[in-house]
């Protein structure tokens, strides 16, 4: 049985909002198949609902949009709670910079500079149709909503406006680290704990968008 995900993840990154798709003829109650699943699942993992689609429907290849959140600790203490869920950065960090260097990213670009490691085939051409960057005490919420990403991608993209708040890169030079297509030319790769495949959009309405539990009620 092949089974298809919307989006694959690093090790230590995590999904709020997985979609995956598969073909069975098993001869299975469906309305008992979240429950089975279950029962048979390892703690870390759990199916939250299940549906019926359309012989041709792939989780990966029939979704418009994802949605990736990314959550920072920003306070000069860390902590042991949140070391698994959220990046801890201690130094201040400037959201107005954030935004500036942010804003050139959205729309149509060749994420080549963002890119960590390229495909073995196909455009590294992607979509970038929001990022939103949001403070609620010491949480920073990053939300960057694409038609599709690259490898490290979305953590490269963090590892840069990171490096724009604490004022070690000028926002300023964001755009031309990004016609670059050199992957030195931008920031660092921000940590995987802090990242979250909150949601996947498809055409006929589903949409598994599910905030992290750390930043749930924003």
């Amino acid at each position: 049985m092949k089974v298809t995900g919307a989006g694959r993840t690093d090790s230590g990154v995590h999904a709020t909002g997985q979609v995956v798709s598969l073909r069975t003829a098993a001869a299975f109650p469906f309305e008992r198949l979240t429950l089975a699943a279950n029962t048979e699942l390892p703690p870390d993992l759990s199916v939250r609902d299940a549906g019926l689609a359309p012989a041709d429907f792939s989780a990966r290849f029939s979704a418009l949009e994802r949605t990736y959140i990314y959550l920072i600790l920003n306070r000069r203490e860390r902590s042991p709670l949140y070391a698994r869920h959220a990046y801890h950065v201690w130094l201040p960090l400037d959201l107005d910079a954030m935004n500036a260097a942010a804003a050139p990213l959205i729309g149509e670009h060749d994420f080549r500079a963002f890119c960590g490691m390229l495909p073995e085939s196909g455009p590294t051409l992607r979509t970038i149709r929001a990022i939103g960057i949001r403070r609620r005490g010491d949480i920073i919420r990053i939300e960057i909503r694409g038609d599709g990403f690259l490898h490290r991608m979305a953590r490269n993209i963090v590892g840069t406006l990171v490096e724009c708040g604490t004022g070690k890169r000028d926002p300023a030079s964001v755009p031309a680290a990004l016609a670059s297509l050199d992957r030195s030319a931008a920031g660092m790769t921000a940590p995987p704990q802090g990242l979250y495949l909150a949601g996947v959009r498809y055409a006929d309405g589903l949409d598994s968008f599910r905030e992290p539990p750390i930043s749930a009620g924003w």
